[in-house]
């Protein structure tokens, strides 16, 4: 842990595949609450940061294109303060790899399966993106 992080509170996001709904989470996370928390995001498999969540992000001055799909294999048995579960899947497939900490779940969809159009792909990752920046302030409180 870096000197500047130490006495923040540590913040872990789940999803299935690490490619969107955490990776949105963790880049909300660090923008919006940077000051208090240091922050993660893992999945039970990797596949890449989605194209699509990068941009969204990026639209609202947020860069996630820096940021790497893990896999949660890497934080196992790491304490954390606060587990955040972005999706059902993710939380029955590792519900006893973290055991300490405050958790939260909300399963939010997946926009990875909309295939319309890129308007509808976009306004699909953009409602994503608001979505889980509302439950982000729920549990953290405003910025």
């Amino acid at each position: 842990m870096a000197d500047a992080d130490q006495g923040k509170e540590s913040v872990l996001c789940i999803c299935t595949f690490n490619s969107v709904r955490s990776q949105m989470a963790e880049g909300l996370i660090r923008s919006m609450y940077g000051r208090r928390f240091t922050v993660a995001s893992a999945g039970i498999a990797t596949a890449g940061v989605n194209p699509y969540a990068i941009r969204v992000m990026a639209e609202i001055g947020i860069d996630i294109s820096g940021q790497r799909s893990r896999n949660i294999k890497e934080f196992s048995g790491r304490p954390f303060d606060y587990i955040l579960f972005l999706c059902d899947h993710a939380r029955h497939a590792c519900p006893a790899l973290f055991k300490t900490g405050k958790t939260y779940r909300r399963d939010f969809p997946s926009p990875s399966e909309v295939r319309e159009n890129e308007d509808a792909i976009l306004r699909e990752f953009r409602e994503l993106r608001d979505d889980i920046r509302a439950w982000l302030i729920d549990i953290f409180g405003p910025v």
